[in-house]
């Protein structure tokens, strides 16, 4: 019976033995996870506004992301994304789920290679105006090379 190897182990999909000289991708094979924490308090922003989370670095290699908040979005729809792709890291959803940590992330960006360049990171609201008070927490976790 074959072994098969990770992509990031093996090089290329479907290995079963390390090339010689390969080293794994270090970006992600028992590289450091690294947490950009950003919060924001609910003040009855509208569907114009949007909420920086900060900026992942080039190299970063995005793992995934965790949303949580005290109050529920109610109809305000949350996409987590950049300025050119509003919903790269989680497509627009309403977000009702209170005091209870939630993991989001796209397989196409987790399997992603890590950026290319500093890329900042935003929260997009759309169909209805926030709520007028309560917090909500973005965590993004990435790796970079150690």
């Amino acid at each position: 019976m074959a072994a098969y190897l990770s992509t990031e182990l093996g090089g290329t999909a479907n290995q079963t033995a390390v090339p010689v000289g390969r080293k794994p991708v270090a970006t992600v094979y028992q590289a450091r996870l690294k947490r950009l924490r950003a919060s924001f308090v609910y003040n009855a922003q509208t569907t114009s506004d949007t909420l920086v989370v900060g900026n992942l670095p080039a190299g970063a290699s995005f793992a995934f992301g965790v949303l949580t908040a005290d109050t529920s979005s109610g109809s305000t729809t949350l996409a987590i994304g950049t300025s050119a792709s509003s919903a790269k890291y989680k497509a627009a959803a309403a977000f009702t789920a209170t005091d209870t940590p939630t993991v989001f992330g796209k397989a196409a960006v987790v399997g992603a290679d890590p950026l290319a360049a500093e890329e900042q990171v935003i929260v997009t609201l759309a169909a209805a105006t926030a709520p007028s008070s309560g917090n909500l927490y973005v965590d993004l976790y990435y790796s970079m090379p150690n």
